[in-house]
């Protein structure tokens, strides 16, 4: 099963539990330790019907069942780097693909800014993979009996699978990602597209927890467990969608420019005492340094002033006490709704410096004010 979340650099650190393998599309491909234990599950089962095919072949035909377990992976590799590569040409910044315990996840940095680059990035997944299984299929017919005809089988019935499972039209699968870009087409809003595909994503992971409750009945185990898995995935992957549903609306109305504070410009060479006395004349609530040019380079954090002893305020220049702004930390003044949450999240920071169209400090945004215009 497919979901989706900056290229990563070389000397990223691997998360806990997981192995980098390689680089696609400029991303870290990880495998997850589960992925071992999934290999071994696959190569038990694959067992008995190796033997029918070659028998005599005796611990090799575990072999040949984590041969399979290797190849199928690598064609759940192919789904998430369709995601991968389709996002980068939308512009977007694509952290790592991840192959895990269900399949795999494309960690995409932000959101889909139009219904379009939604359809297409989550549509192109399900599209690869059923044409990896048409393909496999078409080898099917073509090859001889044998071991190499058993693993071609699994991969056409495999793909075909995940490519048509991966167009149920509920979050957080692929198809439901077209649904949400279908409803954002038809309203105009994109929280509405999400909620509408995440409540249908949950409906869909009840049904499939009372498929595996009826088939439990027959005695089986593996099978239902396997299905209460699909349906807790399901359930919190659609959760988590309408939490970030809630998020987004919550944005959409917030406008940067009514939550800036006052800011005072001064030179970075000026005395902090100085600058503390100007900042109360003007009534300014935040201080921002600049260059001699006028360029923004600092906002003064408040909390490292008030520590400056009064005696030596007159004697420190104000950046000494200003955090400098890094890329990402100023704003254009009009930025709003999910342009807003997508900078917040990417550059998380207490302060933001918004900038006119001329490149003048209009004033600064506090994550606090932000979130209590959220709360509100």
């Amino acid at each position: 099963m497919s979901g989706h979340e900056r290229p990563a650099p070389e000397s990223d650190p691997v998360p806990r539990g997981m192995f980098r393998i390689g680089r696609i599309a400029g991303s870290d491909v990880l495998v997850s330790s589960s992925w071992f234990l999934i290999a071994g599950l696959i190569a038990i089962v694959m067992g008995p019907r190796v033997d029918q095919v070659q028998p005599g072949l005796g611990g090799w035909k575990y072999v040949v069942g984590v041969a399979f377990a290797i190849a199928l992976y690598f064609a759940v590799l192919l789904h998430e780097a369709s995601h991968a590569v389709v996002a980068r040409r939308f512009g977007f910044k694509v952290h790592s693909i991840t192959l895990h315990f269900l399949g795999g996840a494309t960690a995409i940095e932000g959101e889909a800014r139009r219904p379009r680059q939604e359809f297409w990035i989550a549509v192109v997944g399900p599209i690869t993979s059923i044409a990896v299984g048409a393909a496999a299929l078409a080898l099917w017919f073509v090859t001889p009996d044998g071991l190499l005809l058993l693993v071609i089988e699994g991969l056409a019935g495999a793909n075909l699978m995940i490519g048509v499972l991966n167009l149920v039209p509920g979050l957080p699968l692929d198809g439901g990602r077209v649904l949400k870009a279908g409803i954002w087409a038809i309203t105009g809003r994109v929280h509405t597209g999400t909620t509408v595909a995440a409540w249908t994503g949950r409906g869909i992971a009840v049904l499939v927890a009372v498929w595996a409750l009826w088939v439990s009945r027959h005695g089986a185990v593996l099978n239902p467990l396997i299905l209460l898995v699909v349906a807790l995935f399901l359930w919190t992957g659609a959760s988590q969608a309408l939490t970030v549903a809630g998020i987004t609306r919550q944005f959409s109305g917030l406008v940067a420019s009514d939550l800036a504070r006052r800011a005072l410009t001064v030179p970075d060479d000026v005395p902090l005492a100085e600058a503390m006395r100007r900042a109360r004349e003007a009534g300014a609530g935040s201080i921002v340094t600049t260059t001699a040019d006028g360029r923004p380079v600092g906002v003064v954090d408040e909390t490292a002033a008030r520590a400056v002893p009064a005696e030596r305020a007159p004697w420190v220049a104000v950046s000494t006490v200003a955090r400098t702004l890094e890329p990402g930390l100023t704003l254009p003044v009009r930025i709003s709704g999910s342009d807003l949450l997508d900078t917040v999240r990417a550059t998380p920071a207490s302060e933001y410096v918004l900038l006119d169209d001329e490149g003048r400090v209009y004033g600064v945004l506090a994550a606090a004010d932000l979130l209590r215009a959220v709360r509100r």
